[in-house]
């Protein structure tokens, strides 16, 4: 499936640890999505997704869910995004 990244944001908080974004498309959805991140210490991450600026379709937003679940690259290449725009 084709993923096309919008944009992504990466920052650390006051105790250190890193929250971000990323937002997307994926081909053939018709609204896009935000993933947003979660690490105390950039090794575990949690995450979250839904749908960046207004829902849309929840069979839709279920396959995209899967997918990410499913496709550690995918996941991999949305975390990187944000991550590549940390700021040390």
């Amino acid at each position: 499936m084709k993923m096309i990244i919008k944009e992504a944001e990466m920052r650390k908080d006051q105790e250190g640890a890193l929250l971000g974004k990323t937002v997307f498309e994926l081909e053939g959805h018709k609204k896009g999505y935000e993933i947003t991140f979660f690490s105390k210490k950039g090794k575990e991450w949690d995450y979250s997704l839904h749908f960046h600026a207004e829902s849309g379709d929840e069979e839709e937003f279920l396959l995209a869910d899967a997918y990410l679940e499913q496709n550690d690259d995918a996941f991999d290449m949305l975390l990187d995004a944000a991550l590549d725009t940390l700021s040390e």
